[in-house]
């Protein structure tokens, strides 16, 4: 069991619509939690850029003197075929859903491992998604890019065990939230009703609790 009481959390993408849920069920269970966002929360970012990410780990550490854990709520989608993606598009869903997550990953892990050593759980929870199990046609372009964080999730979740940081991949079906509204490229289809993200929240703070060390499409 991990006590969330008093943790320093830092949750990346707090503004959206599930990450702005899963940073205020995290401070209901007593965690001190650093939102950052692009443009409106306490710790602003734009991940895009050479160096974000790191200067972005360093300002969430410094605020506290510490990290305990780390949620990255961050995404952005792209619908359409696969020929037809765009050199801007698949850069910034590369950029965006699988670079700046293995730079603050990279970035963390430092201060995540002071923190166990100081006798804490920390952790890091990332949303591969359900594209990453199963990619999608329409989808090509967004499932590679969640692909490949799944990827570095599963392989540096094996390093990582050394030094008492536990990474959470969760892949969670479609939520309904209003990230499939503002497309980099192409129009969504019609989706089947979705996930709650109330409900998604609850269960990524349950299996931070409980000590889970992964969150497969089933466990939604």
């Amino acid at each position: 069991m991990t006590d969330l009481n008093g943790a320093v959390v830092l949750v990346v993408g707090a503004t959206g619509g599930l990450g702005s849920r899963i940073s205020d069920q995290l401070e209901q269970a007593g965690a001190t939690v650093l939102r950052s966002g692009r443009s409106t929360a306490s710790l602003a970012a734009d991940l895009r850029t050479d160096g974000a990410a790191e200067s972005l780990i360093e300002a969430a550490a410094a605020a506290h003197g510490r990290l305990d854990g780390l949620v990255i709520a961050a995404g952005v989608v792209a619908f359409g075929p696969a020929t037809e993606v765009s050199d801007a598009t698949l850069r910034e869903l590369f950029d965006t859903n699988a670079l700046a997550p293995v730079r603050l990953v990279r970035a963390a892990a430092p201060h995540l491992s002071a923190a166990a050593q100081s006798g804490g759980d920390p952790f890091v929870v990332t949303f591969s998604g359900i594209v990453s199990e199963t990619p999608t046609a329409g989808l090509a372009a967004y499932s590679a890019s969640k692909a490949a964080l799944a990827a570095f999730m599963q392989a540096s979740s094996r390093e990582l065990r050394r030094a008492s940081i536990r990474l959470i991949d969760a892949r969670p079906g479609h939520i309904e939230t209003a990230l499939s509204l503002h497309p980099l490229q192409g129009t969504a289809p019609a989706f089947p009703p979705g996930l709650a993200p109330e409900v998604v929240a609850a269960r990524i703070v349950k299996a931070i609790v409980d000590g889970e060390k992964d969150l497969p499409s089933g466990a939604f």
